[in-house]
């Protein structure tokens, strides 16, 4: 019997990798016969994580029954646990242009470079306003999902994703990214059978800490795994490499035990979807190898669009995922117990000081030197060296940030020229 705790999301792990030089030498048509998209950053994301099994078990970008069966019951046309929608947009003109149907074979392409081949097995549109309700449960623009999803093309187009041209993961970066089935041996050869995940999209402070290790508790784990979110930046945010190596710094510096703690990344662009991307948040993770997932308060939410426990509450009417939740409620600085306190125990509501984000940013802005109860001084000693090296002089993204950094991924020039005799 399989242990459904362990396996990927469907029982088998989704991988669609095959090196174009491989590939030709197994007799595939030239990439130089076939029409080209080229894609934008969120989407050469998205294949990357689709051809690897981040979101196993899709094969590819989805077809319309899947998508109105995930944004009516949240779940694949086959009846799998499914919560956000993966689509590539297309404007009219543009499938006019190439001419595409239903059989055809695209190339997709990422700074001017070949990424992967797309084999397209439907064209069609749907009601985004209906999407933006069901998915985000507003129609508003003010939401970032929804806007998203108002800014689709005309048309989807559906079919199974090959990437050919596996991406250049960049430093700090490359030594945090692993596939699926990389990370999963990592945590085999660990001997990590109970492994507890955490999202973030922030540089940890003394709340985040003790978050993780309550969960790590909770669950009677082996390991935290820190899965952080890599994608779409705005002003304002963390810069990447300041979330993912202060992470680390936790366990380099003892605060986590070496065979306890783990940092990763997801290169994902945050929905802020609240309870749908809890739980496509724990299926991904649960790709990667992990047993638990820890939710907090406002989980990937925005504004007030979602009750701050709504993560919580998302799960107690879906089936067994194969990976389970722990919830946690919030830890703050209690000055009466004198140190990082958690909701469930400490009696001393009224005189709690919350461990917010703006809290620790003025510290971090401010330049004085934090008490290890609000944010540890060898992360922030990380984040101001990161803000040197990488920020252009910020920890915080600005235009200069966009405009400069070095991307996360890069893509591998791959001839295109046509050797073969094929018409």
């Amino acid at each position: 019997m399989v242990d459904n705790s362990l396996s990927p999301h469907g029982g088998v792990l989704i991988e669609r990798v095959a090196p174009w030089d491989a590939a030709a030498a197994g007799g595939r048509r030239c990439l130089a016969h076939l029409p080209r998209i080229a894609v934008r950053d969120q989407i050469a994301r998205e294949c990357v994580n689709l051809a690897y099994g981040f979101f196993s078990p899709l094969e590819g970008f989805m077809g319309r029954a899947d998508l109105d069966s995930v944004a009516r019951q949240m779940t694949l046309d086959s009846g799998y646990v499914w919560s956000i929608p993966i689509v590539l947009d297309l404007a009219d003109a543009e499938v006019a242009q190439l001419g595409l149907k239903p059989g055809d074979t695209v190339l997709l392409t990422y700074q001017e470079q070949p990424l992967a081949t797309l084999e397209v097995t439907e064209i069609y549109s749907y009601d985004k306003e209906f999407l933006a309700r069901q998915v985000y449960g507003t129609t508003e623009e003010a939401h970032p999902g929804a806007l998203r999803t108002y800014g689709y093309q005309d048309k989807f187009v559906a079919g199974p994703v090959t990437l050919i041209n596996p991406p250049r993961i960049n430093p700090p970066f490359d030594r945090f990214w692993q596939t699926p089935r990389q990370l999963r041996q990592i945590l085999a050869d660990r001997g990590w059978n109970r492994v507890v995940a955490h999202q973030t999209r922030n540089v940890p402070h003394a709340g985040h800490e003790w978050l993780m290790k309550g969960a790590w508790l909770a669950a009677a784990a082996d390991g935290v795994l820190v899965s952080a979110v890599i994608g779409e930046k705005k002003p304002g945010d963390y810069i990447d490499e300041a979330i993912v190596l202060t992470h680390d710094l936790l366990r380099e510096a003892g605060f986590f035990r070496q065979e306890t703690h783990l940092t990763s990344t997801l290169m994902w662009d945050m929905r802020y979807a609240g309870p749908r991307e809890a739980v496509f948040h724990a299926l991904v993770r649960k790709n990667l190898g992990c047993t638990h997932h820890m939710f907090g308060r406002d989980h990937a939410g925005v504004g007030s669009y979602y009750d701050t426990y709504a993560a919580h509450r998302v799960f107690e009417d879906l089936p067994d995922l194969g990976i389970k939740s722990v919830l946690t409620l919030e830890w703050w600085y209690c000055p009466v117990c004198g140190g990082v306190a958690y909701e469930g125990l400490c009696g001393h509501r009224e005189q709690k000081q919350d461990l917010a984000g703006t809290l620790i940013r003025r510290i971090i802005q401010g330049g004085a030197e934090p008490a290890p109860t609000t944010l540890r001084a060898e992360v922030l000693e990380v984040v101001r060296e990161c803000a040197d090296k990488y920020g252009f002089g910020s920890p915080f993204v600005a235009d200069t940030y966009l405009e400069n950094r070095t991307p996360v991924m890069s893509m591998p020039a791959l001839d295109c020229a046509c050797t073969c005799s094929d018409p």
